[in-house]
């Protein structure tokens, strides 16, 4: 079932643009991530690219959002270095995202067509994670 789309958060896909454009450096830092806490405030992170499959950046702004306090993200976007605008998240972003986060909203399309969806209709009939954990019954 789709939804209504939302109004899209243009300060932050400007917040994650300019980081894009003055922080990622070769190919270490190729992504930026721009979330909205539920206090108002954008927190930014860059991604942190390895062949082993370092984080992307929506994930480092996880952790980065956690340490200054915000633990409840509202909106959250990415987007690409050298002008490649936003960047939907990958799947393993989406279901962290959905874990962490059930009722964020996720910036995507493309910079005439941006909308803001549910990121339940980016991972649709998905796994949930707290399914694969025992009740504290069970472990008696």
């Amino acid at each position: 079932m789709t939804t209504q789309p939302r109004p899209v958060d243009h300060e932050l896909v400007q917040a994650a643009a300019h980081v894009a454009r003055t922080r990622c450096r070769g190919d270490n830092h190729t992504m930026a991530a721009a979330a909205r806490a539920r206090d108002g405030r954008i927190v930014t992170a860059l991604n942190a690219y390895h062949f082993t499959g370092g984080p992307c950046a929506e994930l480092v702004l996880i952790g980065t959002a956690a340490a200054q306090g915000a633990y409840e993200l509202d909106t959250i976007v990415a987007v690409g270095d050298r002008d490649r605008g936003v960047v939907p998240p990958c799947g393993r972003c989406r279901q962290v995202l959905l874990d962490y986060f059930p009722a964020l909203e996720v910036i995507v399309g493309t910079a005439d067509r941006l909308r803001a969806v549910p990121v339940t209709e980016l991972l649709p009939e998905t796994y949930v994670w707290a399914d694969h954990q025992l009740d504290a019954e069970d472990l008696v």
